[in-house]
């Protein structure tokens, strides 16, 4: 049921209790209490709608490669949280050791961001590429789709989504 739950949200990040109770021909007060438990397990995040960075004249993307001094990376990674533009951080394997995700208005802006990355105590160098165009945004629902159409195998009812997608 928490999967079939995670992927209305999906579907619908604004439905409203009643409609998802209705939909999934379970009572409002067991939607409820599971939507609570999943935001609470952090399998559900709080942080709110997806925004179209684009549509609010953030598009151009990049993506940057940082390689630090592996003493520094704590330091390096609380300076890269203080950079509006960068939108995520990874800590990766092969060339590198970052990689993170970078939005800007215009070279101009992705320029400064980038020698404020590049200004940072720890930070070797950056290798950076520019998207030309995103033709598979980031997505989650056919990933869960499956996992809730998927038979249960013996698992129970009440088993967690983060549980379930772990026997999967």
């Amino acid at each position: 049921m928490d999967l079939k739950i995670l992927l209305e949200l999906i579907r619908d990040p604004r439905i409203q209790i009643a409609e998802l109770s209705e939909t999934l021909g379970i009572a409002r007060n067991t939607a409820q209490s599971r939507i609570k438990r999943l935001l609470r397990s952090g399998v559900l995040q709080a942080a709110g709608r997806e925004v179209d960075l684009e549509k609010v004249g953030y598009d151009v993307v990049a993506f940057v490669t940082i390689e630090v001094t592996h003493r520094e990376l704590d330091g390096v990674i609380g300076a890269l949280r203080l950079i509006p533009q960068v939108l995520e951080v990874h800590e990766i394997s092969g060339r590198g050791d970052l990689w993170c995700r970078v939005v800007a208005t215009d070279t101009h802006n992705l320029q400064s961001a980038l020698r404020a990355v590049l200004r940072t105590k720890g930070v070797i160098r950056t290798e950076t590429v520019l998207a030309l165009h995103t033709h598979i945004p980031y997505r989650t629902e056919p990933l869960i789709g499956r996992m809730a159409a998927a038979p249960t195998r013996g698992k129970s009812e009440g088993q967690s989504a983060g549980a379930a997608a772990q026997a999967d």
